[in-house]
């Protein structure tokens, strides 16, 4: 398995696999009310199948090209904790977009390891397989994603009014898209 360094602080970015349902299972546990606020996750992966069948899905997205799923983890060595993930909810390379996102547990956010991880992988999809515009979808309520969004350098394509209805209440969502041309001259200048 690879391991892709976010930085100084023994941050790592790896494949989340059907295998590490267990440790996934525990990551979504400890962040279940935090990660819940903007994201479905906790109401999908409830206990050890479902997070196997999540991770599943993913990993035969992955192998259909059609998305991606990689966890953060904190200190970088074998003892590493599972803190986060960055993913391609849906990837189409025929059409050159892809839809990015993220989520955190309370231990890891303000340190930077989402901006970080999502240049990675967006790095990846506009370099190695030519996508052409990556969007962001997030709540209108979520503030920090939102910022995450603007720290890669994306700009708001506009408001989707209620269109997202998340435990029986209807969400405003903001699409956040970069296209390949502004991602490689942002990369360039910094």
């Amino acid at each position: 398995m690879y391991a892709i360094s976010l930085g100084a602080d023994g941050a790592e970015l790896r494949p989340l696999e059907p295998w590490q349902a267990d440790e996934f299972l525990a990551h979504v546990d400890r962040g279940r009310e935090f990660i819940g606020q903007h994201n479905g996750l906790p109401d999908v992966v409830t206990d050890l199948a479902s997070s196997r069948a999540f991770l599943q899905a993913y990993a035969e997205k992955a192998a259909a090209d059609t998305g991606r799923l990689y966890g953060i983890w904190t200190d970088g060595h074998r003892d590493a904790n599972l803190v986060g993930a960055v993913l391609f909810r849906r990837m189409d390379v025929e059409q050159g977009t892809a839809e990015a996102g993220c989520w955190l547990e309370p231990s890891a956010v303000g340190k930077g390891l989402v901006t970080r991880a999502a240049r990675v992988i967006i790095d990846w999809a506009v370099q190695e397989r030519g996508i052409h515009r990556v969007e962001w979808w997030v709540s209108a309520a979520n503030e920090a994603s939102i910022a995450v969004a603007r720290r890669l350098g994306m700009r708001k394509d506009g408001v989707l009014r209620e269109s997202h209805l998340y435990r029986e209440k209807r969400h405003d969502e903001e699409i956040w898209p970069v296209l390949a041309p502004e991602w490689r001259a942002g990369r360039q200048r910094s």
